[in-house]
């Protein structure tokens, strides 16, 4: 399977073009940006795939993160994903940024996984995970203080962009994190590799929102003036 994978959903733009059977990247591109997605990406995708001297009929599949990251970050990666699979007449995956920072550490045994992405406001985007990649905390928004709690009572592996963050307020009288992770973005490489064993009836590329949009429509004027004379 050649699948081309997407992810803009926190503060990097990256690009890759894995070959599955190969067990290997044909190519990859990553640049760390807080804004700028949508006039990198798409000559970042062309970069990658004459790189990989493949054409976009070739490809099998394309995965893209859906999320939770920056609203902004993950309209352009997901439309980008979809008008590709549109124009090429191939399916397209949505990855959570949750699991693919969670990714790289299953299989190694021991301590669960959490997965953090800071929210913003004191509050983090989280999942848990067993080693094994079992869930047992489903993703969800939380206040930093309610990690803690859903830690259990082993010492966690806490990755993510807030990784840090929560490490250091973690409480004293807790057992302490077995290792901390801290990634400005989940690796690209996985983000591919979570797209080959994704169901394409199931994994859609919507984007994953925890919580509402803060912006909110303005208040129609005319219902707050006062009635004319």
């Amino acid at each position: 399977m050649l699948i081309l994978a997407i992810d803009t959903a926190l503060e990097a733009c990256a690009v890759a073009l894995l070959d599955a059977e190969a067990g290997a990247l044909r190519a990859q591109e990553t640049q760390l940006m807080a804004r700028g997605h949508a006039e990198a990406l798409m000559p970042m995708v062309e970069r990658v795939m004459k790189a990989a001297d493949a054409p976009f009929s070739a490809l099998d599949r394309i995965a893209v993160t859906v999320g939770p990251g920056s609203f902004t970050g993950l309209r352009v990666g997901i439309s980008a994903a979809r008008g590709l699979g549109l124009a090429a007449g191939k399916p397209v995956v949505g990855v959570t940024t949750l699991s693919a920072f969670a990714a790289p550490f299953l299989g190694e045994g021991g301590a669960p996984i959490i997965s953090l992405i800071d929210a913003r406001h004191d509050h983090v985007y989280m999942q848990v995970v067993g080693s094994d990649g079992a869930p047992l905390i489903r993703p969800r928004v939380a206040p930093v203080a309610d990690v803690f709690a859903q830690s259990g009572s082993g010492a966690p592996r806490l990755v993510g962009n807030a990784a840090r963050l929560v490490a250091d307020r973690w409480p004293d009288n807790m057992a302490q994190p077995e290792s901390v992770e801290q990634h400005a973005a989940p690796e690209i490489t996985w983000v591919a590799w979570l797209g080959v064993a994704a169901d394409p009836a199931s994994s859609k590329p919507r984007p994953l929102y925890l919580r509402p949009v803060d912006a909110k429509p303005q208040t129609v004027a005319a219902s707050v003036a006062p009635a004319s004379a």
